[in-house]
């Protein structure tokens, strides 16, 4: 069964040995951050060789933020078992294998064919997203002036930080020409009580949102709203890389394996998950900007200012005693390069669908998602490693990677030593090496300009005759199968201590 709200995963982590409670009070503004920042890290707290008091890399629960009374989740995906349990399963594998199960459906040629797809196709139904008229997101309602951001434990994460941020919003939206909603991540700097920055990213759905609602009227506005906090496969929503046209809570459903309950909102046309611990409901102006930033950022390194739309909140609505859910991102790996991981073995299915020829794919923590990827291909046909490398320059999010290696299918591309090893021995740079241009990361503040520059893509896969390689490609040195059984029979007695 579903959770059913976030504090049903909150206990679920708490009686699985994931969860600590931080009883002491602690400070939203840079002290919760260095917390996070040394559990994840295991470092050494106060004196030398005092033990970590809060070790093994577990979710946080601070109950007294300094300056709020509501509690603060944060480090909640911080782990690949964490993400597993936010998706209901053992290994995320297995949810790999549904998304793979459900995009395999075929056309059914015959009666038979109709009848086997039936009960594929009602589950598929029960996902989609179900209104009700309430839910406990509406237990407390503020308007106007009583409205008051402060009031939550917003976080301040990194020293030049512009000011506090909103970190893990779900930011809905509807496409102001077909309608259709949106749910994205998008940091939010609160500048006071009522309005923040929407760190809309110029390739962005909500971006585009924006840039539609403008076209059509400039003067105009456009209905926001904020979820802060829901059950882990609905407040992951906003990350996944589906396509524009397919609904987030409607996969959020598909995930939980329930559909999500989903309330109108008090002062705008939008609706928002029922069990939502925080809703902000307003508007952002289209002909109104503000700077934001600097903002400590999962780069590394703080981005610096821009020129943001402003949301102006109008309304909050919350549980009587809401989580305040929130994130922490800088120098790798954070909590969010866990959940960066879950969408990279989850949606490997789809793009081996577009690209059968596609073995395996990673992304380094240190290649923070759009720096890095390597990618393992059962090679076919000469110039295929640079077939891949342009098809994943256009696929979707993937757009934005910097550097592409594309090895054989035989290379363990999670082992990072054989991938450097394998890769430097396959290689003739000025042969293998292809430079592009194209859109960048707008966090990417080595590009040449903001949103523009170029890509490299290595081929280090074993070169062909048929590709212009006229010498032989010597064989890796591996040990015969016939000398290690017998070694096996031997080594007990070589051992000095019989082990």
């Amino acid at each position: 069964m579903a959770y059913q709200d976030l504090r049903e995963f909150v206990l679920k982590l708490e009686t699985e040995g994931e969860l600590k409670r931080v009883r002491a009070e602690v400070d939203p503004v840079l002290e919760i951050a260095e917390v996070v920042q040394r559990v994840m890290r295991g470092k050494q707290g106060g004196q030398t060789g005092m033990p970590v008091p809060l070790g093994g890399n577990p979710a946080l629960l601070f109950e007294k933020p300094k300056g709020s009374r509501h509690p603060v989740l944060i480090n909640a995906f911080g782990s690949v078992r964490r993400m597993a349990l936010a998706f209901e399963v053992q290994d995320l594998d297995e949810v790999a294998a549904r998304v793979q199960g459900f995009l395999a459906m075929e056309t059914p040629r015959g009666l038979f064919d109709k009848i086997k797809m039936l009960p594929k196709l009602a589950e598929l139904g029960s996902f989609f997203p179900k209104s009700v008229k309430s839910g406990a997101c509406k237990e407390i309602i503020q308007k106007g002036s009583d409205v008051n951001l402060w009031a939550f434990p917003i976080l301040k994460c990194w020293p030049q930080d512009g000011g506090r941020f909103i970190t893990f919003p779900l930011v809905f939206t509807r496409n102001p020409e077909t309608g259709k909603r949106n749910v994205g991540i998008y940091r939010m700097q609160v500048y006071d009580e009522r309005t923040t920055g929407m760190h809309w990213q110029t390739q962005k759905h909500g971006a585009e949102h924006f840039r539609r609602a403008k076209a059509k009227n400039p003067e105009g506005r456009i209905s926001v709203s904020v979820v802060i906090g829901a059950d882990p496969a609905t407040a992951l929503a906003g990350m996944l890389p589906i396509p524009p046209d397919l609904d987030e809570m409607m996969f959020a459903g598909f995930l939980r394996r329930e559909p999500v309950e989903m309330v109108p909102c008090e002062t705008n046309d939008l609706e928002v998950p029922a069990n939502a611990e925080i809703v902000l409901e307003g508007y952002v102006n289209l002909n109104e900007m503000r700077t934001e930033g600097p903002f400590g950022d999962h780069t590394g390194f703080y981005s610096l200012e821009g020129e943001y739309p402003v949301f102006h909140v109008e309304c909050v609505t919350r549980r009587k005693e809401p989580i305040y859910l929130t994130t922490v991102v800088g120098p790798p790996p954070q909590e969010d390069f866990y959940m960066g991981y879950a969408v990279e073995r989850v949606f490997l299915p789809v793009m081996k669908m577009q690209h059968p020829e596609i073995v395996d794919v990673t992304m380094p923590a240190e290649g923070i998602f759009h720096n890095l990827m390597i990618v393992a291909i059962r090679k076919s046909y000469p110039g295929h490693a640079r077939k891949i490398m342009n098809a994943i320059w256009s696929l979707g999010q993937a757009m934005f990677t910097k550097v592409i290696v594309v090895v054989d299918h035989d290379v363990n591309i999670h082992n990072y030593s054989e991938v450097v090893w394998k890769t430097l021995c396959a290689l003739d740079p000025e042969r293998d090496v292809q430079f592009s241009l194209g859109p960048v990361d707008t966090l990417d503040h080595a590009a040449r300009m903001q949103d523009f520059g170029s890509k490299m893509g290595i081929d280090a896969t074993r070169k062909w005759p048929s590709e212009g390689f006229a010498r032989p490609w010597p064989d890796e040195i591996l040990m015969d199968e016939a000398t290690k059984t017998r070694v096996d029979a031997l080594w007990k007695s070589l051992s000095p201590d019989g082990t």
